[in-house]
């Protein structure tokens, strides 16, 4: 199934959005049970004990969809799960037994009663199963998109065409006065530009590389900027650690773009720290006294947040403070 394919069943087939949207999930659970209801109501003629029927299948039904399934089959615990089916059975056979709600003449079919509640289990496992499925591909859709969007206005914002023309300027007056630093300066921005547009193309990078680029990035705000100063901590192993190109850049571009004072010194310190398997980000920046801009963030943080929902859904912590004199960023990513 091709993504416009599956987009458009989402989006036009009533019945899938019927199962899988969570508005519509408490009319699914209403119509299930009025549907048994009306079964069961309508098989007293040959059911003993019709409300106990329903109270069980009822009770193994969500017990089923919202405990066993998610907690054990979506986690893999195959043996657990069937382990959990098998003793469920055994209850339930064992005091069907002894309270026959089915027939008050006869004793308990127990060849029956076991196909009726593994029917019952698959059925509800099956919309379960249905529903993640679901759900996965319309995530996998998003993901897709939202990499087609980045790449698309990576391609059009690669570099700050101020930011270029700044460095450019800077490095043409430091070739009359100072030819070396001209040159450090022209390596350092080739670095940058060949980052952005070759490492970054892949899905993942490393995280020094990444850390690599932030320092570059900032070595040359601090040649524009005379009274700039930045701080880069690493802790931990960050060898081998892995993540998504230009992540963490839009933190820092904000932090360079909203603390920019003429009346005092501006800094922006990054600290970076990697144990137990998760990544601990911090870009702290000043904020000028006189506040003639924006400190909100604006879009650059907007698109990042939702980079990070859709890359680390459920992995993730993003924490900011913004105080009189500083603005904080926290992010942790389990890896």
């Amino acid at each position: 199934m091709n993504d416009f394919t599956h987009k458009q069943l989402i989006s036009e087939n009533v019945l899938f959005r019927f199962l899988i949207s969570p508005s519509l999930r408490i009319f699914r659970h209403l119509l299930f049970v009025a549907f048994m209801g009306i079964v069961l109501y309508n098989s007293t003629a040959i059911i003993a004990n019709p409300l106990a029927i329903f109270v069980y299948i009822v009770l193994l039904f969500y017990v089923n969809m919202y405990v066993l399934v998610p907690i054990l089959l979506f986690r893999n615990k195959n043996i657990e799960y069937c382990l959990s089916v098998i003793g469920i059975l055994v209850i339930m056979g064992t005091c069907g037994y002894f309270f026959n709600p089915f027939n008050k003449d006869h004793g308990l079919n127990i060849p029956l009663f076991s196909f009726l509640t593994v029917l019952l289990l698959a059925a509800s496992s099956s919309v379960k199963l249905f529903q993640k499925g679901m759900m996965d591909k319309q995530l996998i859709y998003e993901l897709k998109q939202s990499k087609t969007y980045a790449e698309l206005e990576q391609l059009k914002n690669q570099i700050n065409p101020h930011f270029l023309f700044n460095m450019l300027n800077n490095a043409n007056v430091l070739t009359k006065k100072d030819p070396e630093k001209a040159s450090q300066v022209l390596m350092k921005l080739s670095d940058l530009l060949r980052y952005q547009l070759y490492d970054s193309a892949r899905d993942k990078v490393l995280l020094t590389s990444d850390i690599h680029f932030l320092e570059d990035f900032l070595t040359l705000e601090k040649v524009r900027r005379d009274s700039f100063d930045f701080l880069i901590s690493k802790e931990g192993d960050l060898n081998g650690v892995q993540i998504p190109p230009l992540l963490l850049i839009s933190f820092v571009e904000n932090a360079v773009k909203h603390n920019n004072d003429a009346t005092r010194p501006s800094y922006v310190n990054l600290y970076f720290d990697v144990k137990n398997d998760e990544l601990f980000f911090k870009c702290i920046n000043s904020k000028p006294m006189l506040k003639s801009v924006n400190n909100s963030g604006g879009l650059g943080l907007t698109n990042v947040k939702r980079r990070l929902e859709l890359l680390f859904p459920a992995t993730h912590s993003l924490n900011i403070e913004d105080g009189s004199e500083r603005y904080c960023i926290t992010l942790s990513i389990k890896l």
